[in-house]
């Protein structure tokens, strides 16, 4: 399997970095603009950069299970997330934050697990997870907004889409993410891949709606 990430390296080196070799300097003369930051899922299946057929230099990435942003809480522990924030947000001075949450996700899936979790069944060494639970349990409260009844599926579809829109709420906690939105500095956007069917949904916060935006005309 590692053979055929150094092929893909070299396949990459002679038909991309050799190619655009100017850019690629470029960058590294000049440093990264990126005016995108993507807050995205660490899912093998959904990549930014293949997704949205970027560049090099055009989009920041943040990638964590679950696509989760935490709220701001600067207490001098080890926050990974908050500081690539932190750092897109006042150094780079992106213009625009999309969280990318997508169907299918396993972080998500751990999450509705805790809310319809059947507590005879007792949890194992093998079962616990250290870090999973308590870093999914940011988005704990969207418990309130789903329908415990709902088909497993449909019950996990709205839970992604639901942590997107509490990852959106706590952007807002952070006071400089909060500055640049009211400056009219920086955007946010909250987007659901649809992996079955190939489309994006974007949250709509006036309507309180998820609509389809892959289907727009170029």
């Amino acid at each position: 399997m590692v053979d055929s990430l150094i092929k893909g390296f070299k396949d990459f080196k002679k038909n991309y970095y050799e190619r655009d070799k100017e850019t690629i300097l470029n960058l590294v003369k000049n440093g990264q603009k990126p005016k995108i930051l993507v807050i995205a899922c660490s899912d093998s299946r959904v990549d930014p950069a293949i997704l949205f057929q970027a560049k090099p230099g055009e989009i920041f990435t943040i990638r964590n299970v679950a696509n989760l942003v935490p709220e701001y809480n600067p207490d001098g522990g080890l926050h990974g997330v908050s500081s690539a924030i932190e750092y897109a947000v006042r150094d780079l001075k992106v213009e625009n934050i999309i969280i990318l949450g997508h169907a299918h996700c396993g972080g998500i899936a751990a999450l509705c697990d805790t809310f319809i979790k059947d507590k005879s069944k007792i949890e194992t060494e093998e079962t616990k997870r250290e870090f999973i639970s308590d870093w999914v349990n940011i988005a704990a409260n969207i418990k309130n907004n789903i329908n415990l009844h709902d088909s497993i599926e449909s019950l996990q579809h709205i839970a992604e889409r639901e942590s997107i829109k509490n990852s959106i709420k706590n952007l807002y906690t952070f006071p400089w993410v909060l500055k640049s939105i009211r400056e009219n500095k920086l955007n946010i956007f909250g987007w659901w891949f649809d992996l079955e069917n190939g489309e994006i949904l974007s949250y709509d916060d006036k309507n309180d709606k998820f609509f389809n935006i892959s289907k727009k005309d170029d």
